[in-house]
């Protein structure tokens, strides 16, 4: 049997903003939650607003992936928090590759021909 692995980036995702300013979403400059394979971690006793979490999830699964090196998805990195009138962002940095096996990940198989 062929090697049926596969290589997923973990993720970081912090909230910052200009120094002094107002927060509206609820959140704290330095405040973070980590992706590691599917899974999302939370440090104890740290939340997180849904509209923000809802603004950066369609984008955690391009960013655990290897893109084309111009890919725009390679070079930014911050996502802005959807309330207007909130300056904060969530930066997305890669911390650490996770190996995983098609096998473990899902009940389809992989294909028997080459695509």
């Amino acid at each position: 049997m062929s090697d049926d692995g596969f290589e997923l980036w973990d993720l970081r995702v912090e909230v910052v903003a200009p120094e002094g300013a107002r927060l509206w979403c609820g959140a704290k400059v330095g405040d973070w939650f980590e992706l590691r394979g599917e899974m999302l971690h939370l440090p104890p006793g740290q939340g997180i607003s849904i509209y923000s979490l809802a603004s950066v999830l369609p984008l955690l699964a391009a960013k655990q992936r290897a893109n084309h090196p111009n890919d725009w998805m390679e070079s930014d990195a911050e996502v802005a928090c959807p309330d207007p009138n909130c300056p904060s962002r969530l930066r997305i940095t890669r911390i650490g590759r996770r190996r995983f096996s098609h096998a473990a990940a899902t009940a389809v198989p992989l294909p028997t021909e080459p695509r």
